[in-house]
């Protein structure tokens, strides 16, 4: 609602205001709304789910989770698994008799962002693009919202609780005091191609690992019988500039006929966070979801689940928090034991696991594939895969003892 007399600074007021309409936000504004509480959207850019920033794989488990129904209009193919390369050709196959509901869709991305924002504003959450967050509003020691601009107007936009997801680069957070800092080590520098054209299975996203994408790997997801997206993610303590991942990429493509012969529709780039995740993701009267709390998989890179679940937490403990009158640190504290508890574990395994893997050598890297391909395993779990490496190459074990 609008506050303020004529020459006063426009103010808005909600109980809550949720930065950044990606997937976290969105679902985040959406349980807002769904547990009554008068809720704001924001989105710096003009077009949600624009540009595109991801490779656009995500499983199928976890949809119902957060209340999301497939549709056709964003699910570009439908894979029966994924195949992971090592460097010298090895292939391992994970199908959905290993990997379960892990298998899923590649999607189109910005359909699917603007689908989870359509749910948001039908849960009854107010939408605005083209409005930046400037800065955060903090009295008493709680966060009461931030400054904001769009069209040109500067703005206050005050709100009960405040929920930041605004992606890798989050300001949110660190305008409040959360230590977002990230080492080069942390950080992926990513570079992708859209190809027409390509000669690719469809049933399959894949994988290629090794030296080929230093402390990364080389993905394909295939959006139609000769289309794809095929990019790259690289460390950045192993590179000396961002524009080093393309470098690599290209060198790829022109050793492999079946993408060279693919033409160009659309390249993305950015980065991703490999880290573990935030030590703290709370202040009174703000949450932070998914990119923004570092809820990235480090080892796959991937986002989209960690933010929607924990995105459906923050907005029902936002709910509870409005409902209750209480933004307290205790009242903050829900959500972060909720998505803890979700997810963390799982987190700071892989991130461990993550700091194994992106120093290894490509011998490796193909005695790690060979003993899974070679090893019945009824499971595509972390346990798993070691007891696999223990049976074919039990030398090698001693380097993932921690994760037994």
């Amino acid at each position: 609602m609008l506050a303020g007399n004529p020459g006063e600074q426009m103010q808005l007021e909600y109980d809550v205001l949720v930065v950044g309409a990606g997937p976290g936000g969105s679902v985040a504004a959406k349980y807002a709304a769904k547990s009554g509480c008068d809720t704001l959207l924001i989105e710096k850019r003009q077009e949600i789910g624009t540009p595109v920033r991801c490779g656009e794989g995500i499983a199928k488990r976890w949809l119902d989770d957060v209340g999301i129904e497939p549709s056709k209009k964003w699910i570009a193919a439908e894979v029966d698994g994924a195949r992971i390369i090592s460097p010298n050709g090895t292939i391992l196959t994970v199908d959905e008799s290993r990997a379960g509901n892990e298998c899923g869709y590649v999607i189109h991305r910005d359909v699917f962002d603007l689908s989870l924002a359509q749910q948001a504003a039908a849960a009854g959450a107010e939408v605005m693009v083209k409005t930046a967050a400037t800065s955060i509003l903090k009295e008493d020691g709680k966060i009461v919202g931030v400054r904001a601009k769009s069209m040109g107007k500067e703005f206050e936009i005050r709100a009960k609780v405040v929920i930041g997801a605004d992606g890798f680069e989050s300001q949110i957070g660190r305008w409040a005091g959360l230590n977002t800092n990230l080492k080069p080590k942390d950080v992926d520098s990513c570079y992708q191609y859209t190809l027409v054209g390509v000669d690719i299975d469809r049933r399959y996203t894949d994988f290629f690992i090794g030296s080929i994408a230093p402390g990364g790997y080389i993905w394909m997801f295939p959006k139609g019988d000769d289309i794809a997206n095929v990019g790259i993610g690289v460390q950045m303590s192993k590179i000396k500039s961002p524009g080093e991942a393309k470098m690599y990429l290209d060198r790829f493509i022109e050793k492999h006929p079946e993408f060279r012969k693919g033409r160009p529709i659309m390249e993305v780039a950015g980065g991703v966070s490999i880290s573990a995740p935030l030590e703290r993701t709370t202040l009174p009267g703000l949450m932070l979801v998914g990119d923004a709390a570092r809820m990235i998989d480090p080892v796959t890179g991937g986002g989209i689940y960690n933010a929607c679940v924990a995105g459906r937490i923050a907005g029902e403990v936002a709910g509870q928090a409005v409902a209750e009158n209480d933004v307290s640190q205790s009242m903050m504290d829900r959500y972060e034991q909720g998505w803890r508890a979700k997810m963390e574990e799982h987190l700071y395994r892989n991130y461990l696991m993550k700091e194994k893997i992106t120093n290894m050598d490509d011998e490796t890297f193909d005695k790690l594939v060979h003993a899974m391909t070679t090893v019945d395993m009824q499971r595509m779990t972390t346990l798993e895969i070691l007891r696999a490496i223990q049976k074919k190459y039990p030398e090698l074990v001693k380097e993932f003892e921690e994760f037994m």
